[in-house]
């Protein structure tokens, strides 16, 4: 494993971190969640990535106990807030009373004192930023999280929350948007206010919900098992590449990762990678076996021989558009 500082923190963090959005409490049984986890760690990974939202809040307990007994100082463990968690009218958002109490609920669930990084899973348009900056930087201060972040945010989204953030002395190193050598719609605007600001990528779904390992060919029926045929494992957010032109140019990747030495898979977490930007790629599994073979893209090199060639097969089908930030396809 290798490992790259989260933004200009001072935080270091596996570059492949395993996140449990789609599987943990819904679509995989708590042994086989606990078995990936065990996976990665064994992988070396040390970041964990989940949200109060995730399988309506299960996630976070499952990924809690599986944690429980690893030394709380290896490892580096992530939450979000900002979706519904309950029925009431200030269950959602980012106002200041659903931060307060989601942090509070997210760390019993975790079982832990602290977590490494909150973040605002999306922005809040109801809210004033200003309440919400106020509110995390008062969640630092009472030691319940070490560093804040944020999801799917515009460039200028992130330069406000960054001006407040360094106004009220705390630190804001992170977002945490879709990335993948289909879904480029971060590299215009937001990777270049970024790296001005100082912040960081924590990519989720560098695969496209898979479609870039390859297993989903043009004209031919969908696998059986797999997460395009489940209804609880993300089909809806996989649908808008399976398309024939999408999939027959990720069938020309193919000798491009043979000629690296690299699976289909391990390729496309390995160019989330060569954005200097990217601090991690989060995967995610429902068998250990995927955890095994997608952290085996760590510190894997693309050439720019190779990274042209990716660009040259993928560009037509790539989507691109900035107004598409936190958008279709997919929302984590």
């Amino acid at each position: 494993m290798e490992f790259r500082r989260l933004g200009r923190s001072g935080l270091t963090i596996s570059e492949i971190a395993y996140g449990n959005w789609l599987t943990h409490g819904s679509q995989v049984e708590e042994d086989a969640a606990a078995a990936c986890i065990r996976a990665a760690l064994d992988a070396g990974i040390t970041t964990f990535d989940t949200a109060d939202v995730y399988a309506e809040t299960r996630a976070e307990a499952v990924l809690g106990r599986a944690l429980k007994g690893e030394r709380r100082e290896g490892l580096e463990v992530f939450t979000k807030v900002y979706f519904p968690t309950g029925p009431g009218h200030n269950d959602r958002g980012l106002g200041r009373k659903h931060i307060m109490e989601s942090i509070d609920n997210s760390l019993r669930r975790l079982q832990t004192d602290y977590v490494d990084l909150y973040q605002a899973h999306r922005y809040d348009h109801s809210t004033p930023l200003e309440e919400t900056m106020e509110a995390f930087a008062d969640v630092v201060r009472s030691g319940k999280a070490l560093y804040i972040g944020v999801s799917e945010w515009t460039a200028d989204q992130l330069r406000a929350a960054h001006r407040l953030a360094r106004e009220l002395r705390v630190p804001l190193i992170s977002n945490q948007p879709q990335y993948s050598a289909l879904w480029r719609v971060i590299e215009s605007d937001v990777v270049p206010a970024s790296e001005e600001l100082g912040i960081g990528q924590i990519v989720w779904s560098p695969i496209a919900q898979g479609a870039l390992t390859g297993k989903y060919r043009p004209g031919a029926p969908l696998p059986a098992g797999s997460r395009a045929t489940d209804d609880k494992g993300g089909a809806n957010m996989i649908a808008h590449w399976l398309r024939d032109d999408v999939l027959e140019r990720v069938q020309r990747l193919r000798p491009l990762a043979d000629g690296a030495g690299l699976s289909l898979a391990q390729l496309a977490v390995a160019w989330v990678l060569q954005n200097t930007n990217v601090s991690a790629a989060i995967i995610g599994a429902s068998r250990p076996e995927q955890v095994a073979e997608n952290a085996a893209a760590a510190g894997a090199t693309l050439d720019a021989e190779l990274l042209k060639g990716i660009d040259d097969i993928l560009d037509p089908v790539a989507v691109r558009d900035p107004g598409l930030t936190a958008g279709h396809p997919g929302d984590s």
